[in-house]
C-alpha cells in the first residue's frame, strides 16, 4: 500500500493528539510540535527569482532523523485487519493466504478499505495508483492468477513482482526483476 506524500501530509494537530496520549507532559508536546509546524520556505528559481514566504502547514521534515517516528506514531493506532500488516516507515503491506482465491479476493479489499477510512480519517491518503497487489502460489497452473482487488471503487494493478522497501518479490524467491 503506497500513500500519497506520506511525511509531507501528516496533519500537525492529528500528530498532537497521538503525542498527548504517549507522552504525559503537555509542555514536551508543545515544544515538539512546534519544531515541526513553525517552518517555512522560499522558492528559488535557476533565474534568481524567488517567491514570497510561505508556511508549511503540514507534514514533518523528510531526512530528519524525528521524521519516521512521528510518522509512525500517526499510523500506531491503524485498526486491525483480518490481513496481517508489516509496516516500515510508510511502506505498509497486507498479507493474506488461504486456499481458496475468492477468500483472498473478500477479505484483501476489505481490508484494504479499512485501512483507506482510517487514513483518510486522519488527512492521509491512500495512492491506489501507486498500490499494487500480487499473488504467490507453489502450483504453476495458479501462479500466473491475477487477483482482483479493489478499494475506494478503483482497480487495484497487479504485478507478479512487487516491491516491497526495495526488495522486489518473486514466485521463485529470487529477489530480482527478471
Amino acid at each position: 500500500m503506497d500513500l500519497t506524500a506520506a511525511y509531507d501530509t501528516v496533519w500537525h494537530q492529528g500528530l498532537t493528539l497521538k503525542l498527548l496520549q504517549i507522552i504525559p507532559d503537555r509542555h514536551l508536546v508543545r515544544f515538539i510540535v512546534d519544531i515541526i509546524s513553525n517552518r517555512s520556505f522560499i522558492l528559488k528559481t535557476s533565474d534568481g527569482q524567488c517567491s514570497s514566504l510561505r508556511r508549511v502547514k503540514n507534514g514533518v521534515p523528510q531526512g530528519s532523523t524525528l521524521a519516521s517516528n512521528f510518522f509512525n506514531i500517526c499510523i500506531s493506532d491503524i485498526p486491525d485487519t483480518v490481513s496481517t500488516q508489516y509496516g516500515y516507515a510508510d511502506d505498509l503491506a497486507l498479507l493474506f493466504f488461504h486456499k481458496c482465491w475468492n477468500e483472498v479476493e473478500e477479505v484483501l479489499p476489505l481490508d484494504m478499505q479499512s485501512i483507506a477510512e482510517y487514513l483518510s480519517s486522519w488527512r492521509l491518503r491512500l495512492s491506489t495508483a501507486k498500490t499494487k497487489c500480487a499473488a504467490f502460489h507453489l502450483n504453476n497452473r495458479e501462479s500466473s492468477r491475477k487477483l482482483a482487488v479493489t478499494v475506494n471503487g478503483t482497480t487495484i494493478p497487479f504485478t507478479q513482482t512487487p516491491t516491497y522497501v526495495g526488495v522486489t518479490l518473486d514466485r521463485q524467491l529470487t529477489f530480482s526483476n527478471t
